[in-house]
């Protein structure tokens, strides 16, 4: 493997610190924004290994949303791959309705977020939202949240304070995705009730037997659809026609990246080394990605990847 994975950098810093120069550094450069979540920290390491192979040099910034739609807006940035439909659309919308902005592919399509159930607890008759209240006892009346002031938390904050679907009564426990996921994890152990916040991509959905309710009263907590889209600068297709065609191509399964998820989140596998091993197994999906694209010394992108992942 080359040393170009040395130039990644990663910080958590506001934007005024973010390193300066000319947008898009000529485009011998790639700077991805990585928003701290695992989904997005695999896929970016994929992207830039891919990119590194054909003769780019990359860094990768963790840097908060706002910071890097901002840096992707003011030419400090070049690529974001957790731009996050509907939850990140109202931030998003006014910089790509001025231009600044573009979306270059809708890299994960029909995400799922909701509230889900064990499939034994659905088995028992869970199906939908509105099915949770007939068995309140078992549930102890509590709903496993995440992180408070989350889009998620917020409806069913809003579904409880509205009754919506009989949850008038019910409890939303708030706490961090990991305490969330370790309390939902025990009761399935014990194979007890138990209903919290899920969403794919993401670990839960390889290492538990999970069902996502149907929604109820328009309840707002179930169902609800998502795309994850790329978020270029708005000039990117102009400036590097050839990166812009790879970043429209770049289009993940849902099962591939809840296997990346489990495998750096969950079992605790480097980001690095979870993508190479992934490229090196599928080689035909890279081709497909890589269909059309050049590598720097202008011969076929797949060619210099086959090259780099040889061994």
């Amino acid at each position: 493997m080359n040393d170009h994975r040395s130039l990644r950098l990663f910080s958590l810093l506001p934007l005024a610190l973010l390193t300066a120069g000319p947008a898009h550094a000529d485009l011998d450069q790639v700077r991805f924004g990585v928003s701290p979540w695992p989904g997005v920290t695999v896929k970016t390491e994929i992207a830039a290994q891919l990119l590194d192979a054909m003769g780019y040099h990359t860094e990768q910034k963790e840097l908060a949303v706002g910071v890097i739609l901002n840096g992707l807006a003011n030419g400090q940035l070049d690529a974001y791959l957790g731009n996050w439909y509907p939850v990140q659309q109202e931030m998003t919308e006014p910089l790509l309705d001025s231009g600044r902005l573009a979306h270059a592919a809708a890299n994960i399509s029909n995400a799922t977020s909701g509230l889900v159930v064990p499939s034994y607890v659905h088995e028992a008759g869970v199906d939908s939202v509105a099915d949770l209240n007939r068995y309140r006892d078992r549930f102890d009346g509590k709903i496993q949240g995440i992180e408070a002031g989350t889009g998620i938390n917020d409806a069913i904050l809003k579904a409880i304070a509205e009754n919506k679907a009989g949850l008038g009564d019910w409890q939303l426990q708030e706490s961090s995705t990991a305490a969330m996921l370790a309390y939902a994890g025990q009761k399935i152990a014990d194979h007890e009730w138990v209903t919290f916040v899920g969403w794919e991509p993401h670990w839960m959905n390889v290492n538990y037997d999970l069902y996502y309710l149907k929604d109820a009263d328009d309840s707002g907590v179930a169902d609800i659809v998502s795309t994850v889209w790329t978020l270029v600068p708005g000039d990117l297709k102009q400036q590097d026609a050839n990166l812009y065609r790879f970043f429209s191509q770049y289009r993940v399964d849902i099962a591939d990246q809840n296997d990346w998820v489990y495998q750096y989140s969950h079992e605790e596998r480097p980001a690095d080394e979870v993508a190479s091993e992934w490229i090196h197994g599928h080689e035909a999906t890279v081709a497909k990605w890589l269909e059309g694209v050049t590598a720097k010394n202008g011969k076929p992108a797949i060619d210099a990847v086959k090259a780099e992942f040889a061994n």
